[in-house]
């Protein structure tokens, strides 16, 4: 089983090869090119979802233990 990236650096990934893309002077309604866009779109995505479930999680415990105090 392979282990699974972060998405911080799997993000960082796909800009870097967005860039050399775009240096390179690749259009962009290119497949190759879109596809990448939309992976990093996703990646985006997920972390911005994980980082939100994360704050509502310690926001919630942060109430839970004043409502128990």
């Amino acid at each position: 089983m392979t282990q699974k990236r972060s998405l911080e650096s799997e993000e960082a990934r796909l800009k870097k090869k967005i860039a050399e893309q775009r240096a390179a002077g690749v259009g962009k309604h290119e497949a190759a090119f879109r596809s990448l866009r939309k992976r990093l779109k996703r990646v985006q995505r997920k972390r911005r979802v994980l980082a939100f479930r994360r704050k509502q999680a310690t926001s919630r415990k942060g109430a839970d233990a004043t409502a128990t105090a």
